[in-house]
Order: structure tokens, then sequence, then C-alpha cells
């Protein structure tokens, strides 16, 4: 089986397609079927004769190389979704809905749009569709993300100075833990501790092994010595883990 890795649009995530017979090279675009339904996306890598380990869960397929009428349609449905979003957050705030909308999202045939938002729990979204379907004249979703999502979407520059790590090259969220912090001796302050999503930063991970080996390495060299400095740091976590909210202790 030969399989392409391809990333679509606004997503840092590669996934994996069956590209068996179809002739794709690094670089080129292509159409894909996904589980949302057919997409554009880009080739960033290709391995050709690749033996699946569980061949019982088919891959997605390559449908084929994106043609002129694609790329064209694909740009189309950039500026649709721009006028879409807007219409979206114009009946929204009409509606009054405790929602966020974070983005809107054509499928690449048209046959359905959509809506990424965020809000803090279920909402009665049945009208809004209604709304959205008699203006668009298509299928419409409307998908509640979490503020991680949110700011991957979004993009920004993070305290560093750089841009943000979810949105150019996280592909997935990591759970992040507090310990993580204290195992790098950091100052247990949740602002200095948080990204611009509110959560703890992703890249508490990063360096996190290397402590953490350093750690158990002192842990044994000096014995039960360390044992109550190691109780007393415990302490003063679970009086930042009070500070936080749950979904800040380190769930995507």
């Amino acid at each position: 089986m030969d399989i392409a890795g391809i990333r679509l649009r606004g997503v840092c995530k590669v996934f994996h397609f069956d590209c068996t017979d179809v002739p794709l090279a690094k670089g080129d675009y292509a159409v894909v079927q996904t589980e949302r339904g057919v997409s554009l996306g880009r080739v960033v890598q290709r391995v050709d004769g690749f033996a699946r380990k569980n061949p019982k869960t088919p891959l997605n397929k390559v449908i084929r190389i994106a043609s002129a009428e694609d790329l064209a349609a694909h740009q189309e449905n950039a500026r649709r979704e721009t006028d879409a979003a807007a219409f979206c957050a114009k009946r929204i705030a009409e509606r009054g809905l405790p929602m966020k909308l974070v983005r809107a999202e054509y499928l690449l045939d048209r046959s359905k749009v959509i809506f990424y938002f965020t809000a803090d729990g279920r909402i009665d979204f049945r009208e809004l569709v209604k709304d959205m379907a008699h203006e668009l004249r298509t299928r419409i979703e409307m998908r509640q993300i979490g503020v991680r999502d949110e700011s991957r979407v979004v993009g920004g520059v993070g305290p560093c100075g750089k841009e943000l790590c979810c949105a150019t090259f996280l592909a997935d969220f990591e759970p992040i833990t507090v310990k993580m912090a204290k195992d790098q001796k950091l100052s247990l302050n949740p602002a200095k501790l948080s990204g611009v999503c509110g959560r703890l930063m992703c890249c508490l991970i990063y360096e996190h092994t290397s402590y953490a080996r350093q750690r158990c390495e002192t842990c044994a060299a000096h014995g039960p010595e360390v044992s109550e400095p190691a109780a007393a740091e415990m302490d003063e976590g679970e009086e930042l883990a009070a500070l936080l909210t749950e979904d800040e202790e380190g769930t995507p």
C-alpha cells in the first residue's frame, strides 16, 4: 500500500491516506475523502509499499490530484467562509446565544458548512441552524471546540515572543500537569504558567522528561533525605491546583 501524509488547511496534524495508484508527490495538492467529507490538502510526505500492522482499519483514500478547478473552488470557498462567518456571528448576536464563533469551513464540494464555536455549556442552536441553512442553502454543522483548539485555529504570539506552538507545529495536545512545572522549579504562578488559551502552556512538556530523569537520579543518590522537601513541594502544588480550574490540570 502507498500512503501519503497530507496536511489539511488550518490543521497542523498530518493525516495519512491511501494513495495507491495515485501519482502524488511531495508538495502536490490532493482531494481526499475525510470523515467530514471531501477536502483538499497538501502532500507533505509519501511512503510506497508500506505494510500496515493493523489492516482491519481502512485508511481514507486520496480521490485525485487537485485540478485547477479544485484549487479555484478552494479559493472561492475561503471567500465564502468569510461571508458565512460574518452572517453567523450576526445571527448569534441577534438571538443572544451564549457562544463564540471561531471560524467557518466549507467542504470542497460545498455540500456542508461547518461552524466551529466555543461555549461554556450546551447550546440550543436549532433555530440558528435553520437561519444558516436558509441563507447558505446547504447542510450546516455546528461543532463545539475547546479553548485550546480555538487558539490553534486563531493563532497568535505566546509569552516567549514566538508564534503559538499549537498553531505552527503541534500535531496533538498532550496532557499538561502542574507537576511538570514543579519538576522544573518554575514559579507556581497561574499567570506565568498559562498560555493565551488560559490553560497550562504546552511547552511545559518539552523538557519534562529530562527534569524527571534528573529528579529520579537525585532521589536515588540521596535516598530518604529528599523526601521531606518533596512533600513540601506537593503541598505547594496542591495549593496551586486549588487556584486552577479542573480543566487547567491538563486535559486538552
